[in-house]
């Protein structure tokens, strides 16, 4: 059996869907989710209903932890977790767009190391958001699973994660790396592929030479994907409409679920795309990255 392998970030998400304006020094109303999150496991948490999927992660030596894993279990997915450190919490503040405003502690899903070659077996495609090169031993672990992978012939997807995020790690740097590392597809979306210089406004981007081996898929919101692939001409490939938009959160992860599901289901990149969008859909309505509707 193939499956879809993940490694990542696993937290407890507290989300804050702001009814005003944030009233600076006295009281703001707001309803409050809390919830399973994390990019890795978002990811997974999409993807096993569409594909067999494993995620690889740390998570705390505490009550949240063991939530989590089980939480994330009982999606179907495989969960494979180092226990360490204190469980990490993400708050995210939702304002009345449905755009997102993150404020991380991460804890011990940046501590996974030493991960065992049982961990990668069977694994058709790994999924590392960028994320992971953040900091701790996870940036380490990280790349070096990416690199055994390729060695077992295996595929790489990498998903840019956050403007916020690349401009930290340093621009140059990241597209050095990916240029390193050689993923098979890049996942972004419109302000990080304009950042990174690979897609703008769904046209290839004078960085896109750097890295001849990777597929670039290019998300726009409402807008067309495009998908840039080597040597040949790009797709665009356009996103039914949404009536329902309050959250934002996880809508790129589950985009990236459904994507690299189809993919793998397929071996068509219009097909991945249709199914990114359809998955990325269903979470727009809901607090953080799940697809139950708030009563």
């Amino acid at each position: 059996m193939t499956m879809l392998g993940v490694v990542g970030d696993l937290v407890e998400d507290v989300i804050v869907w702001l009814g005003e304006p944030v009233q600076y020094g006295t009281d703001s109303k707001v309803d409050i989710f809390h919830t399973r999150g994390g990019s890795g496991a978002n990811v997974a948490g999409f993807a096993a209903p569409l594909y067999p999927t494993r995620f690889i992660g740390c998570v705390g030596e505490d009550h949240v932890g063991d939530f989590l894993v089980e939480d994330l279990s009982a999606t179907g997915v495989e969960v494979k977790v180092q226990r360490r450190g204190q469980s990490g919490t993400i708050v995210v503040l939702i304002d009345e767009t449905g755009e997102r405003t993150m404020l991380p502690q991460r804890g011990a899903s940046v501590l996974l190391q030493d991960v065992s070659d049982a961990w990668l077996e069977d694994l058709e495609i790994l999924h590392v958001p960028a994320y992971s090169f953040d900091g701790g031993p996870l940036q380490h672990t990280a790349c070096d699973l990416i690199r055994r992978m390729k060695l077992r012939g295996g595929q790489v997807s990498v998903d840019a994660s956050s403007t916020g995020m690349l401009v930290r790690y340093g621009i140059e740097a990241f597209l050095a790396l990916m240029a390193e590392l050689r993923p098979d597809f890049l996942i972004a979306n419109e302000s990080e592929a304009a950042l990174l210089g690979l897609s703008k406004q769904g046209n290839p981007g004078p960085n896109l030479t750097r890295l001849p081996q990777t597929v670039v898929v290019a998300k726009a919101g409402p807008e067309p994907t495009a998908v840039h692939i080597p040597g040949v001409d790009s797709l665009t490939v356009p996103v039914a409409p949404v009536k329902y938009i309050r959250d934002l959160t996880g809508a790129g992860d589950a985009f990236a679920a459904g994507f690299l599901a189809g993919y793998l289901q397929t071996g068509h990149l219009w097909e991945a795309c249709v199914a990114g969008h359809a998955t990325a859909a269903k979470v727009l309505g809901s607090p953080g990255a799940s697809i139950t509707q708030p009563a």
